[in-house]
């Protein structure tokens, strides 16, 4: 993906700043949305978005001269190692905002330099919950390598091959197919450990009659894939496998057709859940519909029961159902997808059903 255009994101964080109207300059110490406003992806960054262009500021340090440079050519910058104490301490004393995600140690640091700082939570991320043209096509890349990974991973799944060896080959797998990293921890998890959501992979290898559950995803370009999917090994399904599994793709296909701009957030879930509560397996679903993904994997908007809101054209969600019987096994089925006025747009297209691995 080519280099985003920044500067209209900033303009739209400003336009949200003025009519606040709290502070005149606004400090942005989160990395993830330092680079959706300004394309740096440095680890250590300050961003200060004023009431003009030309108020604004980017701080780093020195390992970072040259990529600041390439990433953010259109910002004025401050080099320091003391990067947050640095950049503020070259403000003019009063109120400043922050992010609510400042830490205590940095509220203090800005306190000592003179400004008092005012939390103003969430006016990034809202910006960054709807996504672009350059945005979709990373997420697309990444949804379309990580749904091929897991098709060559298939193949690797045989009775008496680890969890943690499947694993690690998925991430090689996504390496090889053009990723630049892994989206988060993968999960893997077979037999009774297929009935923990974010089950970490070990030792333990698979067995005939199995459940595995798969859910990782490629990053690319900094954007993340979040997939799904639920495989048998070596054996024909028991009556159980087959009814909790059928519970999850009809949940998860009723929700999906659900995601539309307007659509409540609280509602959508409800979907999902009504569903496997039909099916009876009602208590079993322990968790949230989905949530967004973008530059981190978990971001707005959150698809849950306690949620408030609606959606958008142009959110990236996921929806990723799921029953979990405890000690025996469990089933999430998961795709990442855009919403649209033409209804959901599935970016990690690949088959729900219950695959027989290992054979």
């Amino acid at each position: 993906m080519s280099a985003p255009v920044t500067g209209p994101r900033r303009d739209r964080l400003r336009a949200l700043l003025a009519a606040d109207g709290r502070v005149p300059l606004f400090v942005v110490t989160d990395l993830a949305n330092i680079r959706y406003l300004t394309g740096f992806s440095g680890s250590n960054a300050v961003l200060v978005v004023g009431a003009d262009p030309s108020d604004d500021l980017l701080g780093t340090d020195g390992r970072y001269v040259d990529q600041v440079a390439m990433e953010a050519p259109d910002l004025r910058t401050f080099i320091d190692r003391d990067t947050l104490t640095s950049v503020v301490g070259s403000l003019a004393a009063g109120d400043i905002g922050v992010e609510a995600s400042l830490t205590l140690g940095e509220a203090k640091a800005l306190a000592d330099s003179g400004h008092r700082p005012v939390v103003i939570g969430g006016l990034v991320e809202g910006l960054r919950s709807i996504k672009d043209e350059g945005e979709q096509a990373a997420l697309a890349r990444a949804c379309a390598i990580t749904a091929q990974a897991f098709e060559a991973l298939a193949g690797d799944m045989r009775p008496g091959t680890s969890e943690l060896t499947l694993a690690r080959r998925l991430e090689q797998i996504f390496g090889d197919l053009g990723a630049e990293d892994r989206a988060f921890d993968t999960i893997v998890g077979s037999g009774p450990n297929s009935a923990i959501p974010h089950h970490q992979p070990g030792a333990r290898v698979l067995g005939p009659g199995d459940l595995v559950v798969v859910d990782a995803g490629a990053r690319v370009d900094g954007y993340h894939a979040d997939m799904t999917r639920t495989f048998l090994v070596s054996a024909d399904p028991e009556t159980w496998q087959r009814e909790i599994h059928a519970a999850v793709e009809t949940a998860q296909a009723r929700a999906t057709a659900a995601y539309r701009p307007g659509a409540d957030l609280r509602e959508v879930d409800a979907v999902a859940r009504d569903s496997i509560e039909a099916a009876g397996f009602g208590d079993h679903y322990t968790h949230g519909l989905g949530h967004g993904v973008g530059l981190v994997i978990h971001e707005a908007p959150m698809v849950g029961a306690r949620s408030t809101g609606t959606m958008d054209a142009d959110m990236v969600i996921t929806v990723e159902p799921g029953v979990y019987l405890p000690g025996r096994g469990g089933v999430r089925i998961e795709d990442t997808l855009i919403v649209t006025d033409a209804g959901p747009r599935i970016l990690t297209e690949a088959p729900r059903g219950l695959r027989v691995v290992g054979d």
